[in-house]
């Protein structure tokens, strides 16, 4: 048995918006905290998010208009409990942030506040234009750097949780010798963010492969809403070129969509135009890309009627990616297409980050409060992170220490190390499942493509390796699994998820969350 090598107060998986803050959180009340990550600290899905942060900071009318935004965005099945909590708390956790030194952008002194889509109002900070993640992760890094009780680790792989008599207890690190650790602690939180990673097209960076979820699964976490995966409408579409995400706040500075005979198409499909809930644009895009015969057809971002701003100061981190491949946004039609953006579901947990194992918690895009319901408000996951990271960290403070570190048992076993063709293997079987997952459960499903995407995940051979790329393979094939079932169970259609075979909203079957149970049936529940 590995021996137990460190015994925080607490450890915090993830070092994005929702890890940070909630290790800040901890330290503030005297505990100590490790905080892992298994790449560079500033290597997270917060620090790539453009848009911004969605905050209510004109007062009480404001906050409810927010909450009405969050809901009808969440199409029937947004946890009200949760929303509230996110929209009323946020103004303060923004607060702290520009205490903080956060340098949002401002005009004329005053802070800047844009619009994206579904939202009723102006609310939208942003940070030196499009890169409002980076900003956020950078203040709260400098803050966690400065306090003595956080202890952060770089590339750290976790890979499983530790338990005793049915309490999670600490996890399993890979550190960056290569040694295998078991660290014990009070509680654990898991904010490893998403799983962009199970499809082939995704603005998710590498890291985004679902290990949180899939590790609390194993260990007999209840998983949430994995049916419901976020496809941005607007990433880039270039041969050999990478999904960059062209944010939101484009179409929020009035850019338009055309189809290939350069039509304006989104009249057709909703009132609010481009702005529409994102669900609905990026199934437009899907549609307007198929020709008549099946063949693809191009589908363009036009921004240039846009005349009130300069899209170079507005936007330099797009503008500046676009010029790299000879594209500008004043002077060219940008080829768009979806890509896999943002997960609903995750680790079911409560308001306060509780998940239904003793001592596990959980914070950000890996947990699912509800609060989302079956689409997300544009720009609310930052605000996700900070808000209920904040939470999780006042009831992780109550946790009473249950582990006796001889004791402690490995939910996994049995790992060898990778020989070179097993690495081949991984490399090849990983891109295998993304492809299958993008035609058979991305955007457009139905349950013939459905079962056979079950079908198919479970002949994949996934080895049980002592290395970072087979052990993210094993988490995101999990994670294929729990999405197929869910959207199997899910018989219509709704918000992100949508059925061809099940077309319309079904609230008397389907008005709950789906709960994805051991042997992967599925249960529908309320928060």
């Amino acid at each position: 048995m590995t021996p137990v090598t460190q015994q925080p107060d607490f450890i915090i998986v993830g070092a994005g918006v929702a890890g940070l803050r909630a290790a800040i959180g901890l330290a503030e009340s005297g505990a100590r905290v490790l905080v892992v990550t298994k790449e560079a600290l500033a290597e997270s899905n917060t620090h790539y998010a453009q848009g911004g942060i969605a905050v209510a900071i004109g007062g009480e009318e404001d906050v409810a208009l927010h909450l009405d935004d969050t809901v009808n965005a969440g199409d029937g099945l947004v946890n009200r409990e949760a929303a509230r909590v996110l929209v009323e708390e946020g103004p303060r956790r923004v607060e702290e942030l520009l205490r903080w030194g956060a340098d949002f952008d401002r005009e004329n002194g005053r802070l800047m506040l844009t619009r994206e889509g579904a939202h009723s109002r102006n609310r939208i900070l942003h940070a030196h234009g499009d890169a409002t993640g980076a900003e956020i992760a950078r203040s709260l890094l400098r803050h966690a750097r400065a306090m003595k009780q956080i202890e952060l680790q770089e590339w750290t792989t976790t890979i499983d949780l530790l338990h005793q008599d049915g309490d999670v207890v600490g996890v399993m690190l890979l550190d960056p010798e290569g040694h295998l650790r078991h660290v014990s602690a009070r509680a654990v939180l898991l904010a490893s963010g998403g799983a962009g990673q199970v499809y082939s097209d995704t603005t998710n960076p590498a890291v985004a492969t679902g290990d949180g979820i899939a590790m609390a699964w194993r260990a007999g976490a209840e998983i949430a809403d994995m049916e419901f995966y976020q496809f941005h409408p607007t990433a880039l579409s270039l041969p050999g070129v990478p999904r960059f995400l062209l944010s939101e706040a484009l179409r929020g500075e009035r850019a338009w969509l055309r189809n290939a005979k350069g039509e304006r198409f989104m009249e057709r499909c909703h009132p609010l135009l481009e702005l529409a809930p994102r669900d609905v644009v990026a199934r437009a895009i899907t549609r307007e890309g198929i020709g008549a015969h099946g063949e693809s057809l191009p589908v363009y971002l036009d921004m240039r009627h846009v005349t009130n701003i300069d899209p170079t100061i507005r936007f330099p981190g797009i503008s500046k990616f676009l010029a790299e491949h000879g594209l500008a946004l004043r002077r060219d039609l940008i080829p768009v297409r979806p890509a896999a953006h943002y997960l609903m579901g995750g680790i079911r947990t409560d308001v306060n980050g509780r998940a239904s194992l003793p001592g596990l918690f959980a914070a950000g895009e890996a947990a699912c409060t509800g609060v989302h319901g079956a689409n997300r408000l544009a720009s609310n996951s930052l605000l996700e992170g900070l808000v209920f990271g904040a939470r999780a960290a006042e009831t992780m403070e109550g946790a009473d220490r249950r582990a006796q570190g001889s004791e402690l048992r490995e939910q996994g076993a049995g790992y060898s190390v990778p020989s070179e063709r097993m690495r081949v293997d991984v490399v090849r079987v990983r891109e295998q499942m993304q492809r299958l997952l993008w035609e058979k459960a991305g955007l457009l499903r139905d349950a013939d493509g459905l079962r056979a995407a079950q079908r198919e995940l479970a002949a994949m051979q996934t080895p049980d390796a002592m290395d970072r790329q087979a052990l993210e393979l094993r988490n995101l094939h999990t994670i294929g699994e729990l999405m197929v079932a869910a959207a199997l169970a899910r018989e219509e259609s709704r918000g992100a998820h949508y059925r061809n075979d099940f077309p319309k909203r079904d609230d008397a079957r389907f008005g709950r969350h789906s709960v994805v149970m051991h042997g992967r049936s599925v249960r529908f529940a309320d928060f």
